[in-house]
């Protein structure tokens, strides 16, 4: 069984990444040629996504030009946010409805995706079917270039639970469906929130990567990130 469906959240405001951001939206940002935002569409794609939403909001009608103009072989749809951010779960909940009962990814284009993650994608999507429970990558802190995250995380015997000493970072792609959003009757709010609630009912399960971790997060990052070489 295949999951077709996929949200990408690129309704951020980059603020950490000013002045970069100041006239091009985060995702548009380009790393080795190939756009933050491309690289998370060529994930889904490849794994065999036929059907994409994605949010916008700061300078969101250049993403939307930017998806007018790229030759994608899934079907692309705006969910518009340029009057009022959702926050993450928010976002999801919004650009997601017409994904119905069915389960979808969700990924973050701050991190730096390529083909290395397809063989984790299809782990990702293995793991959601087998528990049929929602399912988060994470990785270990010690793979992340930037040594600042503190951790999200840690994984027992493939259950997501939190304490002080979380050792693994989310890396930015999940799997869930709606019904698990739709509890929440507000608008705003964050995934956050969602991962609470699924930890204290212990219905959050989550899979190891095993890749470098590169994520967008500062403009430090983004200059460290872009002198590597080569970029995948």
């Amino acid at each position: 069984m295949k999951i077709k469906h996929g949200m990408i959240l690129a309704a951020g405001l980059g603020k950490r990444m000013q002045p970069l951001t100041n006239k091009k939206p985060k995702p548009l940002i380009d790393i080795g040629g190939i756009t933050l935002l491309e690289r998370a569409i060529n994930l889904l794609i490849n794994h065999g996504v036929d059907e994409i939403s994605i949010n916008i909001h700061h300078l969101g009608h250049q993403i939307e030009k930017f998806i007018l103009n790229l030759r994608s072989q899934a079907k692309i749809t705006i969910s518009d946010e340029k009057d009022e951010l959702l926050d993450t779960g928010g976002g999801v909940k919004k650009g997601a409805k017409e994904f119905k009962d069915s389960p979808f990814f969700v990924i973050n284009p701050d991190t730096l995706w390529s083909d290395k993650y397809l063989e984790e994608i299809q782990s990702l999507e293995m793991e959601y079917f087998n528990y049929n429970k929602p399912c988060l990558l994470l990785v270990k802190k010690e793979l992340s270039l930037d040594n600042s995250f503190k951790g999200d995380f840690n994984l027992n015997n493939s259950l997501v639970t939190k304490d002080e000493q979380n050792k693994y970072i989310f890396t930015g792609l999940q799997i869930i469906k709606s019904d698990h959003l739709a509890s929440f009757n507000k608008n705003i709010f964050s995934m956050n929130e969602v991962w609470a609630k699924l930890i204290r009912e212990n219905n959050l399960v989550g899979l190891e990567s095993k890749q470098k971790f590169y994520h967008l997060n500062t403009l430090e990052m983004f200059e460290k990130i872009s002198s590597l070489s080569p970029i995948d």
